[in-house]
């Protein structure tokens, strides 16, 4: 990956929620994260392997060192059986780490059993710890507020603290964790809707006032908010909250 930077974080897919994904208005393949010789794919929802191969420069999922799933929806799940054949060579090279909610293994699981002896090793994960998996460590969030078991991630990339804020109703008391120079946050929703548990924009703006990240990324976005064009959304949230703020974009890449 010479071509990449030492350190960096790839979009493979911006999509969130059903719609979106379902008619695949944005890609959703989850983030691709390298810390220096660690590679690590997070979420990879439906289509994350052809994104991966379609990539340029491309990204060879043989050399992941570990696959971190958030929570077992399909936005987020829905590739993680074909990328856990990828990262172990179909089975035949024991390697990497698989980081998951214990319910995405247990009762109605996401992973397929048959797989489960591929990675060298399956981690369940649970809330506020710490991981890692070669160079790359991560912690926890506490659990968020989510229909399945739900964990946000908080990580060094180069000198930065960054934060992966995933699906969540908003929640005061979870936000703290996420004190970080650099975070990235799903806001699916335009308008709040407390029946659904996902952020939205006036959230997010709250979030950002009391949190004041350097820099933050919106990702993750529902139809509503595709209709009215997050780049736009993104440089309002700037200047309300003097956060600089952008949209991702399918395929962008963020150096460290």
């Amino acid at each position: 990956m010479k071509d990449f930077p030492e350190n960096f974080i790839k979009f493979l897919g911006t999509a969130g929620a059903r719609f979106v994904m379902i008619r695949q208005l944005r890609r959703s393949g989850g983030i691709w994260i390298r810390s220096g010789n660690a590679n690590v794919l997070v979420d990879p929802g439906p289509g994350s392997l052809a994104h991966c191969a379609s990539s340029r420069p491309r990204l060879n999922p043989a050399t992941l060192d570990g696959l971190i799933l958030t929570h077992r929806h399909l936005d987020h799940a829905g590739d993680i059986n074909v990328m856990i054949e990828a990262m172990t060579e179909g089975g035949f090279k024991k390697r990497g780490i698989l980081f998951c909610p214990r319910d995405a293994l247990d009762g109605d699981p996401v992973v397929l059993k048959y797989l489960r002896a591929f990675p060298a090793r399956i981690q369940p994960l649970g809330p506020r710890r710490k991981y890692s998996c070669g160079d790359f460590t991560f912690e926890t969030s506490p659990r968020h507020r989510h229909p399945v078991e739900t964990y946000g991630l908080k990580f060094m990339l180069g000198k930065k603290k960054v934060g992966y804020m995933v699906d969540t109703g908003y929640a005061a008391g979870l936000f703290p964790f996420y004190r970080v120079d650099f975070l990235i946050i799903g806001v699916v929703l335009v308008q709040p809707r407390p029946e659904i548990f996902h952020l939205s924009l006036p959230e997010v703006s709250v979030i950002l006032e009391k949190l004041r990240p350097r820099d933050a990324v919106l990702t993750h976005f529902g139809l509503r908010m595709l209709e009215a064009n997050p780049a736009k959304l993104a440089r309002e949230l700037s200047a309300a909250t003097g956060v600089n703020v952008i949209s991702a974009r399918d395929s962008m890449v963020i150096g460290f």
